[in-house]
């Protein structure tokens, strides 16, 4: 069934906001206590009394019940605006509650959809991150997600003169993101295995890590022992997936690969947008050329089943994006066929901080961006799978058509203002260059 014959048959005949992610699906940050039902929505605090007799409260907080009643009543949940302006394009655009409810049986979403909303759930599919420590510093990141971006703050102070970065991303070092040092006990990480060692374990059909980057934290390592040991009392069908930048040292990778490589559905999740010095400008701390070398050695040493390249997609990366895009579709070839490895991407655009959206960007760059991607969709189109194709061409018509990153955006000359004082700041502190690295966004940047 496809996309759109999913979300009229399955999904609006129960109501014209349900999404089965506010049941299944869950995102939980256990180094800060924090969760939300996808990547979209804002975290919000999970409630540390609750889960001293209710481990699933973790995911199963009030703040989600009440979005569930308001889903079964066909009200929109604010949190949930990413997907409202996409299918308020028009165009039978798809938003991300049709993938993420898509991937749910019949019978899961309609005991959802008819259950009292207080009902606690297990999870079907769980990204959960166990800390924030990163070896990278991504441009569009912050330090409540990278203790090398918190160090950054710590060291050379907060950037300056920001004035629509309503959540102050860059201007202190998020130590609420780090609550508990590392010898101490957190709470939240004992609940999650508390509830993964009776029920979780059993219900999951995916658990993605993420983090920060997952090598770098021991509770990784801590859960792929329990895998080693534990093995037969998963889920057979559950797939492991594991979102890393693969910028460790070697011997830290072949670690991770060598407890892998007999998991027999795991999947790597990784992440690009740009090529080259483009990329590394984005992504700092990346070494592109060994991000790609590693990539190629998953798909030799046949550690995962399939690789999933996540794009996120903000105002730097469009420059080169449909080059990069290429690559992957030649690398997709080769994966499934010298490999037999699945190869796909998704383009996940961003919102926050709302100056690095590619809605900042003035008509005439936005079009020629826009052109570039029908231009790749003509040319690889048909290498593509369904999913790819409908993420490109709604990135296609989210340039051509909205006009503002969320609701609460500052005005586009605000937006535009803080773009340059940030990356003037950017090149200073990192030592880089953005009118060398960009020349085609450079040009306009330079009359900011």
């Amino acid at each position: 069934m496809d996309d759109l014959t999913f979300k009229k048959q399955k999904l609006d005949p129960k109501s014209a906001s349900f999404c089965g992610a506010k049941w299944y699906n869950a995102t939980i940050w256990l180094g800060s206590g924090q969760t939300t039902s996808c990547h979209h929505p804002l975290p919000h605090a999970i409630n540390l009394e609750e889960i001293k007799t209710n481990p699933s409260a973790i995911h199963n907080t009030k703040e989600k019940k009440e979005h569930r009643r308001q889903m079964q009543s066909g009200q929109r949940p604010a949190g949930c605006e990413y997907c409202w302006k996409i299918e308020d394009i028009g165009r039978d655009a798809i938003s991300d509650r049709v993938y993420k409810s898509k991937i749910y049986s019949d019978m899961a979403l309609d005991e959802a959809y008819s259950s009292h909303y207080k009902t606690d759930f297990n999870l079907k599919t769980l990204e959960i991150a166990f800390d924030r420590t990163c070896n990278f510093a991504c441009s569009y990141c912050n330090p409540a997600f990278s203790t090398t971006w918190a160090n950054d703050i710590k060291y050379k102070g907060p950037y300056k003169n920001l004035t629509t970065d309503g959540r102050n991303h860059f201007t202190h070092a998020h130590n609420s993101a780090e609550p508990y040092k590392k010898d101490e006990t957190n709470p939240y990480v004992e609940a999650f295995y508390k509830w993964w060692e009776t029920d979780l374990h059993k219900s999951l059909d995916e658990l993605r890590i993420t983090g920060g980057e997952p090598m770098m934290s021991p509770n990784l390592w801590r859960l792929l022992d329990w895998f080693e040991t534990q093995k037969d009392k998963i889920n057979p069908n559950m797939r492991l997936a594991i979102n890393s930048n693969l910028g460790a040292k070697s011997e830290i990778i072949e670690k991770f690969k060598s407890k892998l490589k007999h998991v027999d559905n795991f999947h790597l999740y990784t992440s690009m947008e740009a090529t080259n010095e483009q990329a590394e400008y984005i992504r700092d701390g990346l070494d592109y050329s060994q991000w790609f070398v590693e990539v190629v050695n998953m798909m030799l040493d046949r550690v995962p089943a399939q690789i999933h390249n996540m794009c996120t997609i903000n105002a730097l990366c469009l420059e080169s994006l449909p080059e990069f895009l290429e690559m992957i579709v030649k690398q997709k070839e080769s994966a499934c066929k010298h490999y037999e490895i699945p190869f796909n991407f998704t383009l996940n655009i961003l919102r926050f901080p709302s100056f690095q959206s590619v809605l900042v960007l003035p008509d005439d760059l936005r079009n020629m961006f826009k052109q570039n991607l029908e231009k790749f969709l003509r040319q690889f189109g048909s290498l593509l799978e369904e999913m790819e194709t409908n993420q490109v061409q709604r990135l296609v018509d989210y340039l051509d058509v909205v006009k503002t990153p969320h609701k609460d955006a500052a005005s586009v000359e605000k937006l535009r203002k803080d773009f340059k004082i940030f990356y003037s700041q950017y090149d200073k502190r990192r030592g880089k260059n953005f009118e060398k690295t960009f020349p085609i966004i450079g040009e306009w940047y330079r009359g900011l």
